[in-house]
């Protein structure tokens, strides 16, 4: 027997409006807060049309105060809501980040397990946009440093609603992570029912045997077509991996994956220094140096602030970029 599920072509975004309609839909606990996420429908649209279908009392508009509106959803989800909290921008999470840091993520430990703080935050985040200082940053490594905290990140609308709706049904404290590059970038079939995507859990997108790649967010089309162009132009077959949980890393599939290939190259748009690649290399260190034909490449942005929008293309890492690694780690 054979089961059709309905589905509906959806840009990112609009799989992120999907999801949070379905949980509130679902579950009468759940509630949005953010700065004109209500009448307005938040800065990206991703709330639109929610304010009317679920009122006032469900869809909060906030003053703008991140660590209030972190704080207030901390109360809330110790008394019985789920709460999701709107950052308008990644770069605006820093005021809040004493609230996360500090209570959030300790609430558990520090209760004996007898409270838990189940909140989704989200932050469209990452660059090539064209956005201002501060509404560029990926400073997803400061977040995958703070034990209790989980930092998903999705790169296409069908693992968008899935891993929302998986966020807000954790019971811990959870960051998830909207790449604006590829917010409206396309369009794919999406459940219109619910579902999940499981937390924790990278998905390979394709098999090769030269080199493993992996990347997460916006940078996962571009690791794609340079993957395909390495094939193509050098015959260099990748093993492609889209990480989509940054914390907890996916082990198994990046090990298994690595011991096959023995060559690897991990991209992200985060700064070099301190990023998520470098736990990614400790975490092949551990258990698969011994299967490692080359020295692990990194592709990533600058060590310095996401520059003006005039000089983000020389910022990000592109595919010619990515080509290079992977020729260069498989003629090592």
């Amino acid at each position: 027997m054979t089961t059709t599920v309905k589905t509906k072509k959806l840009s990112l975004v609009q799989a992120v409006t999907d999801g949070l309609r379905t949980m509130l839909a679902e579950h009468e606990d759940v509630v949005l807060l953010g700065q004109d996420i209500g009448k307005n429908g938040g800065v990206f649209r991703a709330t639109e049309g929610l304010f009317e279908q679920f009122g006032e009392d469900r869809v909060i508009d906030t003053p703008l105060a991140e660590s209030g509106m972190i704080g207030t959803s901390i109360g809330l989800a110790m008394n019985g809501f789920r709460p999701v909290v709107e950052m308008q921008f990644f770069g605006f999470i820093y005021p809040g980040f004493n609230q996360l840091v500090t209570h959030a993520t300790r609430i558990r430990a520090r209760t004996l397990g007898r409270y838990h703080v189940p909140m989704v935050i989200r932050a469209p985040y990452g660059a090539g946009v064209r956005a201002p200082e501060i509404h560029s940053d990926s400073m997803e490594a400061l977040f995958t440093h703070v034990p209790g905290l989980k930092v998903v990140v999705p790169s296409n609308p069908y693992d968008a609603k899935g891993l929302l709706i998986a966020a807000i049904e954790d019971p811990d404290p959870v960051l998830f992570l909207e790449p604006m590059k590829v917010y409206r970038a396309g369009r794919a079939e999406v459940p219109e029912t619910k579902y999940t995507v499981e937390i924790g859990k990278a998905e390979k997108l394709s098999e090769g045997e030269d080199v493993t790649v992996l990347a997460w967010g916006a940078m996962v089309p571009t690791m794609k077509k340079a993957a395909k162009n390495a094939e193509k132009a050098l015959g260099i077959s990748c093993d492609v991996i889209d990480v989509r949980t940054l914390y907890p890393l996916d082990k198994e599939t990046i090990s298994e994956s690595v011991q096959k290939t023995g060559r690897v190259v991990i991209v992200h748009e985060a700064h070099e220094t301190g990023g998520v690649s470098g736990e990614i290399a400790s975490l092949i260190n551990d258990t698969s140096f011994l299967y490692l034909r080359s020295p692990i490449a990194r592709v990533t942005g600058f060590d310095t602030p996401v520059p003006v929008f005039s000089l983000e293309n020389d910022y990000l890492p592109n595919e010619q970029k990515i080509e290079r690694a992977i020729e260069k780690v498989v003629r090592f």
